[in-house]
Order: C-alpha cells, then sequence, then structure tokens
C-alpha cells in the first residue's frame, strides 16, 4: 500500500481510552479524501514511504545549500526542518478564513489606534484598564493622541488552531514584529523543486504576488515628503533566532538590512549611516522588539535600536512598520474581549473566535481558572503563547495567581488537528498549527493566500509544513491581486552601511585563509603519505619543515605519530586557531551578518564543505583526509565564482581587498617556515617544490623553468612576479585598484600610503641577495618577510580605521558622566 492509504487506514480505525476527537487535515471520518486533497488524489496516492524519504532527503539537501537555519532560544543554530506533506486548503474552506483574517486585522488596528488615543474601550468598560496597563507591550511614551497613526499596523499574523468541529480558532495575535513569511516563501520554493509534478497539478497559490504588495506597501507608507523613499529592515542581528527570515524578506524586496548601530539620530529624524556620509531613512520594517528600539525613552542600555527613535515616529519623519505600542496586541489577556471590541469598534459580529481564555483579573474568571488549574494552560500576559507555567506546580501557580490576578489568563487546551507527517519511524499525524499573515494594501486588509504551518514530534522538535491553498478555478489571480500597485520607476540609491563593509571585508579574509590552508593541508599530507611508504628518504626532513609552516598558520605543534590527528584536527577542530573548520566557521558568521547582499549560490559552498566534513567525521582511513579537503577546497573555491558575479560595488571590493591582504599574510608566513633556512639539496628541493604547490602555482614554474626548481626563481614567481596571480606583486596591485575605487580614498589617505611602501619596498627587494645564505640562514630573506607581514597588518589595520569608521561604540547612559 502507499503512505496515504496506509495513513488512511490508521487514522480511521476506533481509538480506544479517552483521547479527544481530532480533525484530521487530510482523511474525513468516514475514511473519504478532504476536497483540497481529492484534487491531487492522482499524483499524492502514488507516493510510497520511501518515495517520501526520498523526498525528505532532497529536502534537507536543498535547504542546507540555501543556507537556511532557525535558533531556538538558549540554543545553537541548527537547520530549519520542513516536512515533505503539505498542508492542503481548499478555496472553498479558505474563504471563510480569509474573511475572518482581514476583519481580525482591521480590528486590532482599530484596537491600537483606541488604545493610544481615545481609549473609548477603556472608558466605556468594555476592556479592563488592568489588562493594558500591565502588559509591557503597552507604551505609556506612545499614548498621546497627536501622534495617533490611523493605521499603525501593517503586517499582522495570527497563530490559528483546527477544533475539533474543524472551525479555526486564534491561539495568538502576532504584531509586534510577525516573523516567518521568509520561512515561508522558502519552503515553497522547496517543496516545488523536490515535488515539481504534485505542485504543477495542485493548481494553488503563488505566494510572489504578495510579496510584491508588500515592497509596494513599505514604500507607500512613507511620509508624504519623501520623493524617493528609503526603506531598511531593522535587525536584532545574526544571533537573532528568525535572522535567516529577516535577511530573505531584505534580500526579497530589495532593502538594506540593517543593525542599530548602523542608524542614527540628527535634527528629529533618523538616518543611515553610509561611506562617511548620512542618508535619510523615511520607512523602518521593524524586528527588533519595541522595548528594545529606543535606549533614550524605552530600554536603557539597549544596542539594538536607535536612541531618540521615538521622538522621530512622534515627529512623523519615519515610518515604522509596526508602530512601537503593537506589541500590546499580543496580550492573551485581551482575547476574552475581542468580541465585544469589535462590537464597539467595527460595529459587527467577530467572525474568528479565539480560543477559550479567561483573564483571572475578573473575579468570576480567576474563579474558574483556579478550580480547572489542571485542565488549562497557564501563563502571564506577557507571555502571548508557547509552554505555560506548568513548571511551577499547581500550588505555586495558585501562590502566584492569587497574589497578582491581573497578570494571569487561562486557556483551554484546543485538540489540534493533526495532518500526515514524516518522521525516523514513518508517516503519522501530527498536530498541526497554522500561522496565517494579513497586509494592509492599498485601503484594505489582505491575507497572504497560504502561510506557515508547524509540527512538533514527541521530542518537541518543531518542524514546518508548506500551505498548499487551491485554487477555485485555474485562470484565478494568485493571492487575488490582479495587479500590484504602480511603483515609481525611480532608481534606488546604493547604500551600503561600515558595518556591511567590514563584514564584506573579512569575509574575504576568511576564505582566503581558508583556502590557503586547506592547499598547505594537502600538501604536507601527499608528503606524510610519501614519507610513510619510503621512510629512509629526505622524505622526512621535508614534511618536519611543511609541519612546521602548519605549526606557524595554526598556532599548534604536532607529533610524528600523530599526523593523521594532527590533519583532522586542521579540518574539523573549530576551536583550534588558523584551523579550516574555525575559518569556514567565521566565514559563514560574516556571510551570515551580509545575506541581503551575497546570491543564494554562496550557501551551496557551505553545504559542500559541511558533507565533506561529515564524511572526514564519519571514516578514519588516511585517504580520507585528502579527499574531504578537496572537497572542502572545491566549496571554497565556488565561493571565487560566486563573488565573481557581484556588483563592482564597495562590497565587492572589500572582499577583493580582505583576500589580497590575507594572500599576502599567509605566503609570507609559509616563505618564513620554509626557506629561511638551507636544509641541504635534496630537502630543500622538495621543500621549494611543496611551497609551489601550496601557493597554487607549482604548473606555472614548470612551465617557466623545466622542472628546475631553486629558491631564487620561487622567490621571483611568488613574490615579484606580477603576472602570478598569487604573487604579492599582484596582490598589491589588486589592493591598489579596489582601494582606489574606494568613496573614502582620495589618494592619500593612509592604507594608499602604507600600500605604496610595502610596494616600494618589494620593487627595491633583489631576490638574488634575499636568497643569500649566511652559515645555513637567510637573514636578508627573513628581515624582507617579516617587514611585508609587519606593513601587510598595519594595511589591514588602516583599511578599518577609514573605511569601517563608524560612531563611537553606544554607551548605556548610566555610564556617562555628568558635569556640574
Amino acid at each position: 500500500m502507499t503512505a496515504l492509504r496506509d495513513y488512511s487506514a490508521a487514522v480511521t480505525q476506533p481509538t480506544l481510552g479517552g483521547d479527544p476527537p481530532r480533525y484530521d487535515e487530510v482523511v474525513a471520518p468516514d475514511g473519504a479524501l478532504r476536497p483540497g486533497w481529492r484534487r491531487l488524489a492522482e499524483g499524492a496516492v502514488q507516493l510510497t514511504e520511501d518515495d517520501l524519504r526520498r523526498v525528505g532527503g532532497d529536502i534537507e539537501r536543498f535547504l542546507a545549500n540555501d543556507g537556511v537555519t532557525y535558533t531556538p532560544a538558549d540554543q545553537d543554530p541548527g537547520p530549519w526542518r520542513l516536512d515533505p506533506v503539505p498542508l492542503v486548503v481548499d478555496a472553498a474552506e479558505w474563504s471563510p478564513l480569509e474573511v475572518g483574517l482581514a476583519q481580525r486585522t482591521e480590528l486590532l488596528n482599530a484596537i491600537l489606534v483606541d488604545l493610544y488615543g481615545p481609549q473609548r474601550l477603556l472608558s466605556s468598560g468594555v476592556l479592563p484598564p488592568a489588562i493594558v496597563f500591565a502588559h509591557q507591550g503597552f507604551l505609556r511614551v506612545s499614548a498621546r493622541a497627536s501622534a495617533v497613526d490611523p493605521h499603525p499596523l501593517l503586517l499582522a499574523a495570527a497563530d490559528l488552531g483546527r477544533a475539533a468541529s474543524g472551525e479555526w480558532q486564534v491561539l495568538a495575535d502576532r504584531a509586534q514584529a510577525p516573523s516567518g513569511i521568509g520561512y515561508a516563501m522558502e519552503n515553497r520554493r522547496v517543496i516545488s523543486r523536490v515535488m515539481p509534478e504534485l505542485y504543477r497539478q495542485a493548481g494553488l497559490h503563488r505566494m510572489a504576488p504578495f510579496f510584491q504588495a508588500l515592497r509596494a506597501t513599505l514604500i507607500d507608507s512613507a511620509p508624504a515628503s519623501s520623493p524617493n523613499p528609503r526603506v531598511v529592515v531593522l535587525s536584532p542581528g545574526t544571533l537573532s533566532e528568525t535572522a535567516y527570515d529577516q535577511a530573505f524578506v531584505a534580500s526579497s524586496l530589495g532593502f538594506p538590512l540593517v543593525e542599530g548601530s548602523d542608524l542614527v539620530m540628527r535634527e528629529g529624524a533618523v538616518w543611515m549611516r553610509v561611506f562617511g556620509r548620512l542618508e535619510r531613512v523615511d520607512v523602518i520594517l521593524r524586528r527588533v522588539d519595541a522595548e528594545w528600539s529606543d535606549s533614550l525613552e524605552l530600554r536603557k542600555g539597549s544596542q539594538l535600536g536607535v536612541a531618540g527613535l521615538s521622538e522621530a515616529v512622534r515627529r512623523g519623519t519615519v515610518r515604522v512598520v509596526n508602530g512601537l505600542g503593537a506589541g500590546v496586541l499580543e496580550n492573551p489577556g485581551l482575547l476574552p474581549y475581542m468580541s465585544a471590541m469589535c462590537e464597539l469598534l467595527l460595529d459587527e459580529p467577530l467572525r474568528l473566535p479565539s480560543v477559550q481564555t479567561y483573564w483571572a483579573g475578573d473575579p468570576r474568571s480567576a474563579r474558574y481558572v483556579l478550580d480547572h488549574l489542571d485542565g488549562l494552560v497557564v501563563r502571564t500576559i506577557d507571555q502571548g503563547s508557547g509552554p505555560g507555567l506548568e513548571h511551577h506546580g499547581p500550588d505555586r501557580l495558585r501562590e502566584l495567581i492569587v497574589a497578582e490576578p491581573h497578570r494571569y489568563v487561562g486557556q483551554e487546551l484546543l485538540p489540534l488537528s493533526q495532518s500526515p507527517t514524516l518522521d525516523a519511524r514513518g508517516v503519522h499525524p501530527q498536530a498541526v498549527t497554522l500561522r496565517t499573515f494579513t497586509l494592509r494594501y492599498g485601503s484594505t486588509y489582505r491575507p497572504l493566500v497560504g502561510g506557515l504551518a508547524s509540527v512538533s514530534d514527541d521530542d518537541r522538535v518543531p518542524s514546518s509544513k508548506d500551505v498548499w491553498v487551491l485554487k477555485e478555478r485555474p485562470e484565478d489571480p494568485d493571492q487575488g491581486l490582479v495587479d500590484v500597485l504602480p511603483l515609481t520607476n525611480v532608481r534606488a540609491p546604493a547604500a551600503m552601511v561600515p558595518r556591511v563593509l567590514e563584514d564584506m571585508f573579512w569575509f574575504g579574509r576568511y576564505a582566503e585563509r581558508a583556502e590557503d590552508m586547506l592547499r598547505l593541508v594537502l600538501t604536507a599530507h601527499a608528503s606524510a603519505e610519501d614519507y610513510r611508504s619510503r621512510p629512509h628518504t629526505a622524505g622526512g626532513a621535508s614534511l618536519a619543515v611543511l609541519m612546521s609552516a602548519v605549526a606557524r598558520l595554526s598556532g599548534s605543534r604536532h607529533t610524528a605519530d600523530q599526523l593523521d590527528d594532527n590533519f583532522r584536527s586542521l579540518l574539523l577542530d573549530a576551536h583550534r586557531p588558523g584551523s579550516v573548520a574555525q575559518s569556514i566557521g567565521a566565514l559563514r558568521d560574516a556571510a551570515q551578518s551580509v545575506r541581503d547582499q551575497l546570491s543564494p549560490d554562496t550557501w551551496q559552498a557551505f553545504s559542500w564543505t559541511e558533507r565533506a566534513s561529515a564524511h572526514l567525521s564519519t571514516y578514519h582511513y588516511s585517504h580520507q583526509v585528502a579527499e574531504s579537503a578537496g572537497q572542502m577546497l572545491t566549496g571554497i573555491l565556488s565561493l571565487q565564482g560566486v563573488t565573481a558575479n557581484m556588483m563592482r560595488d564597495p562590497g565587492w571590493r572589500m572582499i577583493g581587498t580582505g583576500r589580497a591582504i590575507e594572500r599576502g599574510l599567509q605566503l609570507c608566513h609559509l616563505l618564513a617556515a620554509t626557506t629561511t633556512v638551507r636544509r641541504g639539496i635534496d630537502v630543500d628541493r622538495d621543500v621549494n617544490t611543496a611551497v609551489l604547490s601550496a601557493a597554487e602555482s607549482a604548473v606555472t614554474h614548470r612551465r617557466r623553468y623545466r622542472g628546475y626548481v631553486r629558491l631564487p626563481g620561487v622567490l621571483e614567481l611568488l613574490l615579484a612576479d606580477a603576472e602570478n596571480p598569487r604573487s604579492l606583486a599582484a596582490g598589491i596591485e589588486e589592493m591598489r585598484q579596489h582601494l582606489a575605487a574606494m568613496p573614502e580614498s582620495t589618494g592619500s589617505t593612509r592604507p594608499e600610503r602604507l600600500l605604496d611602501d610595502l610596494a616600494d619596498e618589494l620593487d627595491r627587494a633583489d631576490v638574488a641577495s634575499l636568497a643569500v645564505v649566511e652559515g645555513e640562514n637567510r637573514p636578508d630573506l627573513e628581515r624582507f618577510l617579516t617587514s611585508c607581514i609587519g606593513q601587510l597588518l598595519r594595511l589591514a589595520d588602516a583599511v578599518g580605521d577609514v573605511h569601517f569608521a563608524g560612531a563611537p561604540v553606544p554607551r548605556a547612559f548610566g555610564f556617562a558622566t555628568v558635569t556640574e
């Protein structure tokens, strides 16, 4: 039998025990398929469990190639999980839900306007004041009628669950900084690639028009005085739980992804630091909680937002989406009063109900909560969703509620609907929730036709599902949008904040550092294999020289009987300074910080290196070291192809500058560790050959010198030959071109002067003199290489001082001194 038939047979079997009935998203109680799945039956019913496992493996690979991550609270970033079986909803079933979502978002907007304006809900007694004023999301600095925005809520989300009857109910409203829309789009992209036949057969709504509408809405929301609005996406940074989602949205919309340190308040407006100047910001799509958005008026010491942002909002010089006070809408204490608030503010009945909730500030509800602690989820009004407070135990919960009843709610446990989910044990039903998104587009609220579904297995590890809303007719427009609002055809000004330039610079440095170490490991490992097969040759001395170079660049020592362990450590130990693993980890962190600036192909390179590392961790054969190192090198080299297709903007030039500086440093360290001492003809010949190989110049040297390896020729090729792209001379010329094109360069800046000094020293150097031996050493060569290393390090620091200079490091106001 196929997976769907097996699942249908299993869920229609009579159940024993007192488990509450659940609505099944695929199979009706009589065993027939739900309407949405009937349209997919021809393709879906044929899928076996093996087919789904193959699709699941493809999904994992595609998500890894795209670098999709998720960071649960208090945990390290992990892979995003996507189940191969989508959540399917047919058009007839979606239509009333869409109406309910639009009405609910309109109601939330009206509540927000009222609470920060006339406060009719409070004065009329419809909403108890304690619910609002005790909630952390209510910002008193925004509660003034003169500052009320008629449409503060442009983008909202709602977490929904389905009751046993099939009725959708709202579990929580999301208005602070709704996340997940980027993950939803990524899910759709992946599923459409791994199950193309089923995807085409379904006839579902594409999501791209919703993103176009979101972009138009954000641009249109700018203050009227802005002819060519600047929109930015404000992120807490790469350590945020949904950092990928934020970067995806910024990249898809074409807006800069910024952090609080990239913005500054001047003359009552918000500005972005760009190349030593300031550019006006008109709209901020906020992914930082309001409390952390302003260290002047909201949270002292916060470095995630912009000091003075609240004042800029009050002046109307910048539009924040959503408004800073929107977090109050995530208060679960509002849920029992939604119907009454809808009657008062919209003069119509509430169409989409909430899960049954009891606010303990009401004496009658408090008694019910205290009498039913075992059957309710108890949480504070500041805890919108997620696990409740059950870890306290019933006695402690009772004490907390009695002490401050207005701070607690109790919610009924909704028997969530179930959907087939694939895991290690097979395909079986799991509870599912749905996150929907609603956008104010034009004069109305439009829900995304689709969303982001979530399931959790017994280990509480979350997984997601793509949401397929089927069209009623094939000719229906996607998302119901016949045409997106017209946009101006004005070219947006280029923008790249100093922080992005710094990340790009280190992206180039770490990429080059990983590449050079990989080449050295491959060369040293080949020498080690040769020495093992011929232990009585000069290979032992040559290998010792190469391993000393490894130790110089990785800050570690080795023993002859631990070579394989040493090589594995160089490739896998992320805590070892200078190792490949450490460089790739730092490279990935730098790339995450500028994800919106990079091609999606970037993440396939990391996926390639991760698979190579996994193979090396699994297989302990010596030859696996070379095989995995070669695969890692292929992945790192592919980044050069990705960056070669970038716009020739300052970010691209910083990548090139970082690469050239690091290549020069690595080359000088390699030469200093291998060529400054004479060790005999045979050993020197082997070492020089290995150096050429590690510096990717062996083929060029062989063609030029007919295989005759002598140190002067090696030094000429690696130091002075500007035609060799791996040489120090070529790197200097590359840096000269990149720095000259930077906006802050004048021809006389310190980086340019230091580069001229380095070029002059190289021009004055006589290769033949550098190779002269005094005793067993080459002191002139050692002094020259030491000088070059020092100048390259000073150059790197100078590049940072000139091109990455921003504002002073933010300081908490409590540390400021006061002058009387």
